[in-house]
C-alpha cells in the first residue's frame, strides 16, 4: 500500500505548482489595466489591444475602457475607427451615441457625419433626439439639415413631440356610420 501512496504523490507533484508562478509579478499589467477577460471579450486584435493600452497612457491615464471597445465593435465599427476614438480620448464619452446611431438604422455615411461633428465639438443633436425624429418619419437628410441648421435637443424633443401629437391623432376625427336604410 505504501509504494502506491507513493507514486499517487509523485503524481501530483506536478500540480502542486500549477498556477502559481512565484517569480510572475503582475501588478505592472494590472497597474496597465490589462484586466484577463476585459479586452478579450471584444474580439479585437492583439496589436490594437496593445494600441488602445498604449494610447490611454498616452494620453495620461490607465486604459479602463474594455466595455466601450466591445459595445462599439459589436456596433460594427472597425479596429481603425475604434483606435481613432481612443487616440483622440473620446471613446467612453462617445460609444453611448455612436451605438445608438448604428441602431436607429442610419446609413454609414451619416453616422459618420454626426460623429465627426460629435469629435471636433460642434454641435448636434443627442442620437436619442435624432431617433425619435427619425421615429415620426423625418428622413437623413431632414435630420441632417436640421443639424446643420444648428437644432437643439430641446428643439428637436419640440418638434419630435408635436410630430408624434400629430401622428397620434391622425384619422382620428368622428366619422358619422350610415346605416341600413330602412325598408
Amino acid at each position: 500500500m505504501k509504494p502506491r501512496s507513493w507514486l499517487v504523490g509523485l503524481a501530483m507533484l506536478p500540480l502542486i505548482g500549477c498556477h502559481s508562478h512565484p517569480l510572475a509579478d503582475y501588478r505592472p499589467l494590472v497597474q496597465a489595466g490589462v484586466f484577463s477577460g476585459s479586452i478579450e471579450e471584444a474580439h479585437i486584435s492583439d496589436d490594437t489591444c496593445v494600441e488602445l493600452i498604449s494610447t490611454a497612457h498616452t494620453n495620461g491615464h490607465a486604459f479602463n475602457s474594455a466595455y466601450s471597445v466591445g459595445n462599439l465593435a459589436g456596433a460594427r465599427y472597425t479596429e481603425p475607427e475604434i483606435l481613432n476614438f481612443a487616440k483622440l480620448d473620446k471613446i467612453d464619452s462617445i460609444t453611448g451615441d455612436a451605438v445608438m446611431l448604428r441602431l436607429v438604422g442610419l446609413s454609414d455615411p451619416t453616422v459618420d457625419l454626426i460623429l465627426q461633428r460629435e469629435l471636433q465639438d460642434q454641435p448636434s443633436l443627442s442620437s436619442g433626439e435624432i431617433g425619435r425624429l427619425k421615429n415620426t418619419g423625418l428622413t437623413e437628410s431632414q435630420i441632417l439639415d436640421r443639424i446643420n441648421q444648428g437644432m437643439t435637443d430641446d428643439a428637436a424633443e419640440k418638434e419630435a413631440s408635436s410630430r408624434e401629437a400629430v401622428r397620434n391623432h391622425s384619422h382620428t376625427d368622428f366619422v358619422r356610420v350610415q346605416g341600413r336604410k330602412p325598408r
